[in-house]
């Protein structure tokens, strides 16, 4: 029989424990609030609200961080469990179904909520860039620099005789849109609802807002440019990548890349919608997952180092991105990601002498 009263205790609990972890990431959820607001005013003066693009995440996203990433996560803790405790199988969900493992899960995907308006607002702020830089009027200059830095030569020449190959523009494809996907948001579901991320969870998620921000909105409005895949389209150089676009026709991001156009020139905001090259944002995602994975595990450090650099050589291959899009983007993110550790080692420091000397004390 269900003892009502045990039950009773054990909901107060767990509600305690949530709502604790929620607190803790008030700074999180209040970073959310500013950036949403801002963008809301934006929005509102500039009178541009068919950029908006909050309502598009509202489908999308509690589909894969509410109800896809967690059926996955139980399904997986329950089989480690199983497999760690053989026979005992109650103490596998006992494991799984705790107070403390659940409390983490809800509080994390309260959090993943509140990432959900923030990315809405990220988006319409991103269709926005061009309109409030009129236009993108650095792609000439960002493409010369790419040129100056590579010996005289567009950075995608070098990879030209794996362009053509179609075996190996949908491996490159695939790795790009999916597998990229699957590690960077795979790595956020995981900070945000694991117990074993707590120590690195509100600098894991500064950072991740960071990126978005000042790579995808500050730095992108401030030098807007739109890549190679459109950059007959706003220079007027049709000729200068008409070969790499030649041999990227028919495939998957080709296609992505003619409907993000047609959305940008219909003046309203889709699926995906936005353009702009400088810096990567795809490729600061994967870096600071690549900085976090490296810290604990340092074994991965040259691991994922090799991807980053995989994910700037893809970009570059498929014309998303000037190479100094990406080069960008890790100096930012690790510049950024170190100076945010230092500063949460000197705020650490003396809370840790003040309990070494309180324990000296007695």
């Amino acid at each position: 029989m269900i003892d009502p009263d045990g039950a009773e205790r054990r909901f107060l609990v767990l509600w305690r424990e949530t709502r604790t972890h929620m607190r803790r990431d008030r700074l999180i959820y209040a970073c959310v609030a500013v950036y949403s607001l801002a963008c809301l005013c934006v929005l509102h003066f500039s009178a541009h609200w068919e950029q908006s693009s909050h309502a598009i995440y509202f489908v999308q996203w509690p589909l894969l961080f509410l109800w896809f990433m967690p059926m996955m996560a139980v399904a997986l803790d329950l089989v480690h469990g199983i497999l760690r405790f053989g026979d005992g199988r109650r103490r596998a969900y006992r494991h799984v179904f705790g107070t403390r493992r659940l409390a983490r899960l809800l509080s994390g995907l309260a959090l993943l909520m509140a990432l959900m308006i923030f990315q809405g607002s990220f988006t319409s702020f991103k269709n926005m860039l061009p309109i409030l830089a009129d236009g993108f009027r650095y792609d000439r200059i960002h493409a010369d620099i790419d040129r100056f830095l590579h010996f005289g030569h567009d950075p995608w020449t070098f990879l030209q005789p794996l362009v053509g190959n179609k075996t190996v523009l949908a491996l490159v494809e695939w790795n790009y849109s999916i597998l990229w996907f699957v590690f960077c948001f795979t790595g956020l579901f995981f900070v945000a609802t694991s117990p074993r991320a707590n120590a690195i969870r509100t600098r894991y998620m500064l950072m991740f807002m960071f990126v978005w921000v000042f790579c995808g909105n500050v730095l992108a409005g401030l030098f807007l440019s739109a890549g190679p895949a459109y950059y007959g389209l706003v220079t007027g150089d049709t000729a200068r990548f008409a070969d790499q676009m030649s041999l990227l026709s028919g495939g998957q991001a080709r296609a992505f890349q003619d409907y993000l156009w047609q959305v940008y020139q219909s003046g309203v905001a889709g699926f995906g919608s936005g353009i702009s090259a400088f810096p990567s944002v795809h490729v600061g995602l994967i870096s600071i997952n690549a900085l976090f994975l490296s810290e604990r595990h340092p074994r991965l450090a040259l691991p994922a180092a090799a991807y980053t650099l995989l994910i700037i050589a893809s970009s570059v291959y498929l014309g998303w991105h000037y190479a100094i899009d990406g080069y960008v983007s890790v100096f930012v993110v690790v510049l950024a990601h170190w100076a945010l550790k230092a500063l949460e080692t000197r705020r650490r420091g003396p809370a840790i002498g003040s309990v070494v000397a309180t324990v000296a004390a007695r």
